[in-house]
Order: C-alpha cells, then sequence, then structure tokens
C-alpha cells in the first residue's frame, strides 16, 4: 500500500518535472525567435517613419525649391517692367523731339505722340515681398525641412497687376511705333508735295544746297540700335528733308505781288510790241490792277535797286538770294529804298502806268541768274502749295 503510494507520487513528480522541462524547453527555444520577430517589426516600423519622414522633407525641400524659384521669376519680372519703363520714357522723349521738330502739338489728331502716360501706366510698380531678398543669399537658395521657412508664393493680385503692367506697356510702345512711323509717312508727304512745287518753278534744290549745310557735332552718347531707334532715324531724315525744302519753298518768290487778282492783260514771252507792233520778247507778265494799288514783295530779300529806270518807268528790284531776283514796274511810287531789307507782303511801292507803258498795270518780272523766266510758273507753284 505505501508502496502504490509511493510509486504514485514519484510518477506525479515525473509528470510535473518533465512537463517544467518542456516548458523550460520551449521557452529557451522559442525565446530568441519571438524575441527576432519583435525586433524585426519594431525596425520596420522604424524604417517605414524613417522613409515617411524622408519623403515629407524632400517634399518640403521641392516646395520650398518652387517658392524660391518663384519670387526669383517676380523678381525678374519686375526689373524687366521697370527697365521696359525706362526704355518707354527714354522713347518717349524722343517722340517729343521729333514731335517738336514736326511742329506738331502733343497729341494732335491723335497721332503726333503716343499720348502721356496715362494713370495706370504710371503707377509705382509693386514692391517685391519683403521676405524676398533683392539678390538672393546662397543660403537662401537652399533646401528647407522646416515648414516654416518656406518663403510665401506670390499673391494672385500681384500676378495679375504685373501682367496687367506689362500688357499696358505692350500697347504704349506699339503706339510710340506707331507715331514714329506717321510722322514718318507725314513728312514724306509733305515734301513731296514742296518736290512738286519746286519742280513747278523749274529750279533744281541742289542750288539751294549751300543753304542747308551747316556744322554739326557733340559726344557721341549711344540711344540703342533696335528696330525703334532705326525708325526715329529715318524720321528725322524725313523730317530733316522736308524742313529743308520748306526753308528753299518759303524763299521762293510764289505770292502774288498784288492783293486783287485783275487778271493778265500781258503775258511771259514774244508778242507784238505795243508801241512798234513788231515782234518783242516781253519779260514779265502785265498784271491789271488799280492805279495807286499796293504792290508787294512776293518774297524776302534785298532791295538793289528803287528808281527811274527808262522803259520800266519806277522801278524796284529785290535779291531773294541763290542767283533769284524780282522786278516790279511802271509804279506810280516807291516806298523802299536800295539796301534795305524787306519781308514777303511787304508793300515795295504803287501800281501806276510810268515808263513805256499804255496804261495802269504792275510788270512783274522772275530772273534766274539775270536771265528772266516766265513768273506764271512761280505763281503757279504758289498757288499749288496754297491750295493743299
Amino acid at each position: 500500500m505505501v508502496r502504490r503510494r509511493t510509486l504514485a507520487f514519484a510518477a506525479l513528480a515525473f509528470g510535473a518535472l518533465s512537463l517544467w522541462a518542456s516548458a523550460a524547453t520551449w521557452f529557451i527555444v522559442f525565446r530568441d525567435e519571438a524575441l527576432a520577430r519583435f525586433m524585426e517589426r519594431q525596425s520596420a516600423m522604424q524604417y517605414a517613419y524613417e522613409e515617411r519622414i524622408s519623403a515629407l522633407r524632400a517634399r518640403l525641400d521641392r516646395v520650398a525649391t518652387q517658392k524660391l524659384l518663384e519670387q526669383d521669376g517676380v523678381e525678374t519680372r519686375l526689373a524687366d517692367i521697370a527697365g521696359r519703363q525706362v526704355a518707354l520714357e527714354s522713347r518717349q522723349a524722343m517722340l517729343a523731339g521729333l514731335a517738336e521738330q514736326a511742329g506738331i502739338a502733343a497729341g494732335e489728331d491723335g497721332s503726333a505722340l503716343a499720348g502721356a502716360w496715362t494713370a495706370r501706366e504710371t503707377r509705382p510698380l509693386p514692391s517685391p515681398p519683403a521676405q524676398v531678398p533683392v539678390s538672393p543669399t546662397p543660403e537662401s537658395l537652399g533646401l528647407r525641412t522646416e515648414a516654416d521657412a518656406i518663403a510665401p508664393a506670390p499673391s494672385p493680385g500681384l500676378s495679375t497687376r504685373m501682367a496687367m503692367l506689362e500688357h499696358a506697356l505692350d500697347g504704349f510702345e506699339a503706339r510710340q511705333s506707331l507715331t514714329v512711323g506717321r510722322l514718318a509717312a507725314r513728312s514724306r508727304s509733305e515734301a513731296a508735295r514742296l518736290r512738286s512745287v519746286m519742280a513747278e518753278t523749274g529750279l533744281d534744290a541742289r542750288r539751294f544746297a549751300a543753304a542747308r549745310t551747316g556744322g554739326i557735332g557733340g559726344p557721341l552718347v549711344p540711344a540703342g540700335s533696335g528696330p525703334f531707334e532705326t525708325a526715329v532715324l529715318q524720321a528725322q531724315h524725313d523730317l530733316g528733308e522736308r524742313d529743308g525744302l520748306r526753308k528753299i519753298v518759303g524763299t521762293l518768290p510764289l505770292r502774288r505781288p498784288v492783293a486783287v487778282d485783275g487778271g493778265l492783260s500781258s503775258t511771259f514771252g514774244y508778242r507784238a510790241d505795243p508801241f512798234t507792233r513788231g515782234l518783242a520778247l516781253h519779260t514779265g507778265i502785265d498784271l491789271r490792277s488799280d492805279h495807286g494799288a499796293p504792290a508787294r514783295a512776293t518774297a524776302a530779300g534785298t532791295v538793289t535797286q528803287a528808281e527811274y529806270a527808262g522803259g520800266y518807268g519806277n522801278l524796284v528790284e529785290i535779291d531773294h538770294g541763290h542767283g533769284l531776283a524780282t522786278r516790279y514796274a511802271h509804279l506810280s511810287a516807291i516806298t523802299v529804298v536800295p539796301g534795305q531789307t524787306v519781308a514777303a507782303g511787304q508793300v515795295v511801292g504803287r501800281v501806276g502806268s510810268t515808263g513805256r507803258s499804255t496804261g495802269t498795270h504792275l510788270h512783274y518780272e522772275t530772273r534766274i541768274d539775270g536771265e528772266p523766266v516766265d513768273p506764271q510758273r512761280f505763281l503757279r507753284a504758289g498757288a499749288r502749295l496754297a491750295a493743299r
């Protein structure tokens, strides 16, 4: 009985010992594996977190770089706008000079000048954000990892306003170019008209070349060589040619010597002499007019003769320069003296019938290099000039 209990106790102890041994063996065998799995999971979580952190940091860096590039673009656009404004102001000064040379008031017919800067176009340029340095430093171009270090993006309002300014500058630039073209075209048109007047008189403009020359000079200050500057040079050339022709035409005896057009009683050329009835050259034209009517200088000049001169009767001769002279004959009175400078339209005498004359009229002559030419060429040219 006792032996049986002893065996049962021993069996029970052996079973407990075996269970403990098994548990100890399982713990020893699987503890390292569980720990390894745990560490693996922790490592995976750490790697995933670090990858996420790296991705976020890279994204922040990209955003920061993009913002810096946007800010740099704003700086570039502002600098370009400011530069264009300065260039347009310089071009506007050129246009003002052209308009002054052309004798056109600003804005006349909408074509003299492109117009003054409008309020919208002269508003100050928007200032760059305070955070953006005028010249980016190396540090400002580095990558950022802190969210609060990212520069703010340009506001939509700033970009819109810059776009509006750029559009306004484009339009103003186009109007300036159009204005230069119009000034040049107007000058060429007037020059062509003046050349036709010269052609009507039969005079060569080269005769007056010496009067148009003069010394010029000064320090060289280049003003650019773009299409606009080339157009300005061409316009100045056209205006200079027009002004030269204006001066030439202004010296020509193109006005009528009597105010009231009573018609011609005799033309220039060969005719039957009123006294001998033989063929003779009539060196001028005879203009009908009332006795005592004023005879006026047809162009500015200097009186070279003012006296009684045989068949001319009372005669006034005016030298207009460049070989041009006019004569006013058969005057009832002379109102100028030799050496006197007279203006165009100034009274030089009174219509009469002195000398070799059959009745009251004004004998009027034009001479080139001392040779008589038909005065009607000049009177027709003057009428053509006045009619346009």
